[in-house]
């Protein structure tokens, strides 16, 4: 059945994969971008399919009046991916305040902008798939990345409840949680907080090098993400989380891991901290 796509941030990355993938399964994709140049290289993709938008998606205004434009414009929307969002490397310490926001502002609220905006058509039509770009960093943390860590299991808690809200309305909820894929995300398009504390040199100086190192060589193939996405946008009971890439699948297996061992050693004492006659209803 052919869809009709809203997708923010599909100028590069996994954006322009999850797109592409669509529009070569037959949709109808309409991409945010930032400049009218992105725009029209966009809709060069597909004439007639792909339709750019200009969009700041920190913008709220903007974007509930992009999605409704485009519901107009280019059709009911049945799949929104909030996708748009941005990686910030840098120690806890050495991550300035004004950052860490601006982090949030695009990963997290603008994802929620995206969402909120096209809900109440798909509640009306009693169907459609919300999705956002989480990361394997929303359900697994790495040092030097608090913040961009931070932003996507915020999200990620965002889109579980969201899910249990929605699915009474035939409206399928998914948190993509891809792992380290060959685009630009740890090259140009990371932003990196300047180092100021040279007690973090020995941990974080060889962790930044190597993910420098390893940009444009990484494990997981934009291309083949696309196609996963594409896949649970057409099944009847897509996942509530996707992982993509085996590196992803290692490393959140690790860490959940670690969370099941610590509630279970410390299960007594988790114990203890309740009343002893219990609730009082």
């Amino acid at each position: 059945m052919q869809q009709k796509w809203l997708i923010t941030g599909v100028s590069s990355g996994l954006g322009r994969a999850f797109a592409q993938a669509a529009l070569d399964a037959g949709h109808t994709v309409a991409g945010t971008v930032r400049s009218e140049e992105d725009s029209r290289a966009f809709e060069a993709l597909a004439p007639g399919r792909a339709h750019g938008r200009v969009l700041d998606v920190t913008d709220d205004n903007a974007v509930a009046r992009t999605v409704d434009e485009v519901e107009t414009a280019v059709g009911p929307l049945d799949v929104v991916i909030a996708n748009a969002g941005y990686g910030l490397e840098g120690t806890f310490e050495e991550t300035p305040l004004a950052e860490v926001r601006r982090q949030f502002e695009v990963n997290v609220f603008g994802a929620v902008a995206t969402l909120r905006a096209a809900l109440p058509a798909m509640r009306r039509r009693r169907r459609g798939h919300l999705m956002a770009v989480t990361s394997m960093g929303g359900l697994m943390a790495v040092p030097g990345m608090s913040a961009y860590c931070g932003s996507k299991f915020a999200l990620e808690g965002i889109l579980e409840a969201l899910g249990k809200e929605v699915a009474q309305f035939g409206i399928h909820v998914t948190a993509i949680e891809p792992g380290s894929f060959r685009t630009d995300w740890a090259g140009r398009s990371m932003t990196r907080a300047d180092r100021t504390v040279e007690d973090y040199d020995d941990l974080f100086g060889p962790i930044r090098d190597a993910r420098r190192k390893a940009s444009g060589n990484q494990l997981g193939n934009p291309a083949k993400a696309g196609e996963a996405v594409v896949h649970i946008a057409s099944v009847e009971a897509p996942p509530s989380h996707l992982l993509l890439g085996s590196d992803a699948l290692r490393l959140v297996g690790a860490a959940r891991a670690a969370v099941d061992a610590d509630i279970r050693d410390w299960e007594a004492l988790s114990r203890t901290t309740d009343f002893a006659e219990g609730a009082q209803l």
